[in-house]
């Protein structure tokens, strides 16, 4: 059995995962890396032989569940362990329910809420003999703020959520923990996939509007949601399991836009 660490990250070419992926190596942990086969993994790959860890990539769709167990059988013939399981991939369009079509609908789910439930289940076998072991699931503030126009999205989130109370309280006995990080608003490419015919002027508009909203006044950078979850799967967050992290800026916690405060109160509240 490897001596070191193992952690598995889905969705791991960019954005969360890939920062996630970092940060575990450079925390000396070994890693297993999900992407799709379009997927860039060089970037990642480059930064994590910088810290002299070593990475095992696994190219295929998440949608395919037999991918999906093909690289926890693969991580266990190479190191003979799984520490932590992060379920970072996601998909989603979007539309409304007035036009998402079923093909759309069911392929969100199962991205974002099937996969994670049996890799939970698949790394979970390996993680009970030893006694330890942590299933962090990102999941998004969309499980409780819906927009209107990722219908699946954010069922499949909510639902995440929800498998995440039950992993906690299945596993929990086996010593192994399960947390959900509900990022916010991320500067990820996926927190730009509007219309590509208004892209540039239509994620301008959004990004403004979500600022006005957020008490930190900007989105997270990707290594900020990443270094949250190295933390929750260290030792210094043992006794956390079963229960929701948000990491948001403070934007559920606060009801109106900062134009309108600083409309009330100008010198209270600035403008920018």
């Amino acid at each position: 059995m490897n001596e070191r660490p193992v952690a598995i990250i889905t969705g791991a070419a960019g954005g969360i995962g890939g920062e996630t992926a970092v940060c575990f190596a450079e925390r000396g942990y070994d890693c297993v890396l999900l992407a799709l086969p379009t997927d860039d993994l060089q970037p990642v790959i480059k930064r994590i032989e910088q810290t002299g860890s070593q990475f095992l990539s696994c190219l295929g769709d998440l949608s395919d569940l037999d991918y999906a167990q093909s690289a926890v059988e693969q991580c266990m013939l190479t190191w003979g362990r799984i520490d932590v399981l992060v379920n970072n991939a996601a998909w989603r369009e979007i539309t409304t329910m007035r036009k998402i079509e079923l093909a759309s609908w069911e392929k969100t789910l199962r991205v974002c809420l099937t996969a994670p439930a049996f890799l939970s289940r698949w790394c979970a076998e390996h993680m009970e003999p030893r006694g330890r072991g942590v299933i962090i699931n990102v999941s998004s503030i969309q499980s409780q703020m819906a927009a209107g126009i990722s219908p699946a999205y954010v069922a499949a989130k909510g639902a995440l959520d929800s498998l995440t109370y039950e992993l906690a309280t299945l596993y929990g006995p086996a010593g192994i923990r399960a947390l959900s990080v509900n990022p916010g608003a991320i500067d990820t490419a996926m927190g730009k996939d509007t219309d590509p015919a208004q892209q540039q002027s239509t994620a301008a508009k959004i990004r403004q509007v979500s600022e006005d909203m957020i008490p930190l006044r900007r989105w997270a950078l990707p290594q900020e949601i990443a270094r949250t979850i190295v933390m929750l799967a260290s030792d210094d967050a043992s006794y956390l399991t079963g229960t929701s992290i948000t990491v948001d800026g403070g934007w559920t916690q606060q009801c109106s836009p900062y134009s309108v405060k600083h409309l009330l109160f100008p010198h209270e509240f600035p403008a920018e």
